[in-house]
């Protein structure tokens, strides 16, 4: 399997840290490793023989810089985006790349800036997912919910699984991100799952289900990469979800449950570490905590002290001190919004 990974997210939700020149996935919020390390290392244990990551013209250079301190480098090519068109285009960036190649070639497609948990359990559904794939199936992975997130999409599998292949179902269909009740409902029906924007397919699959639903942007591949590169402009600017997965008849899906999350937020973060009695998340050496409840803070070198308040998000960074309502974390985009209208960009 080649594993494609998309890392060309601005990660704007969790600003201050994840800024312009080093966004989300090249940060360190898990361990002493950036989330596009961990992904290369979770992927290359689960048997992928070669990674390509697609990212932004921008941050080319920052990810070579990482890759460079990599033994395993030589396994490892960067595309870049003239501009970015969201995931269909650039899922046909590497299609057209590898135009010409082996037909029955396994194409991976994930985010770059997910966490997981039990690494062992992931790769055995990545395995399920190949053997769907390599039955001409377009497979994703779908998250067991834990609660009724209405942050994420949803994925609604039959009761029927795909055959030949024990726990592979057919998809039903895909749902968008829920309100509350219906959130609810999703949990209790065992039915649904979180949809983790993973798809695993063969080239010669995906190459089938472009010319059918996305034909403009296939008319480009076929012409090869260079062709393909320079008319980048006039693509459209759609997702792999709605422009193929929500409408191909090929859909399958591996329910799995390996301990995920997007850190999309703040708070999605916070449940990665302990809580202290009072439900405060503190991260960093020097955090003094009294009367204070429901608190996250960030601390990197100032000395940072809470007292006798409730649902603050408390950020530093190098040049940033940054505090706001836990409840406003998703909002977070509107400040980068902002600081781009008044020319901030040093804060960006």
């Amino acid at each position: 399997m080649i594993s494609v990974i998309l890392a060309g997210g601005k990660g704007l939700r969790l600003w201050p840290e994840s800024r312009q020149k080093r966004p989300k996935q090249l940060c360190n919020f898990t361990g002493n490793k950036s989330m596009l390390d961990e992904t290369i290392d979770r992927l290359l244990a689960a048997g992928s023989k070669r990674i390509v990551i697609i990212t932004s013209v921008e941050l080319a250079s920052p990810i070579e810089e990482l890759l460079r301190q990599r033994t395993d480098n030589d396994l490892i090519e960067i595309l870049s985006e003239p501009q970015g068109k969201n995931t269909a285009p650039a899922v046909g960036l590497v299609l057209s790349r590898y135009l010409g190649n082996n037909s029955d070639e396994v194409l991976g497609i994930f985010p770059a800036d997910h966490h997981v948990l039990d690494t062992a359990a992931f790769g055995q559904s990545l395995e399920r997912a190949m053997q769907a794939a390599r039955q001409n199936h377009l497979a994703t992975i779908g998250i067991s919910p834990s609660r009724p997130e209405t942050g994420y999409g949803y994925i609604e599998k039959t009761k029927w699984e795909v055959a030949n292949l024990p726990d592979v179902y057919q998809v039903n269909s895909f749902c968008e991100k829920p309100d509350s009740s219906t959130a609810n409902a999703y949990l209790n029906s065992g039915q649904h799952m979180w949809n983790a924007g993973i798809y695993v397919g063969k080239t010669s699959v995906l190459m089938e289900e472009f010319r059918k639903y996305l034909p403009d942007v296939y008319e480009k591949m076929i012409l090869g990469f260079n062709e393909y590169v320079n008319s980048y402009e006039e693509l459209p600017n759609i997702s792999l979800d709605y422009g193929i997965a929500e409408k191909s008849n090929r859909m399958a899906v591996v329910p799995a449950d390996f301990g995920w999350s997007d850190l999309g937020s703040w708070n999605a973060l916070a449940e990665l570490y302990q809580h202290d009695e009072d439900m405060n998340v503190c991260w960093g050496n020097d955090v003094i905590v009294l009367d204070s409840k429901n608190c996250l803070v960030k601390q990197v070198d100032k000395a940072v002290v809470l007292f006798g308040v409730e649902d603050l998000l408390v950020v530093e960074s190098d040049d940033i001190i940054f505090v706001s309502q836990r409840d406003r974390s998703q909002d977070i985009r509107k400040i980068v919004e902002t600081l781009e209208a008044k020319n901030r960009h040093d804060l960006l």
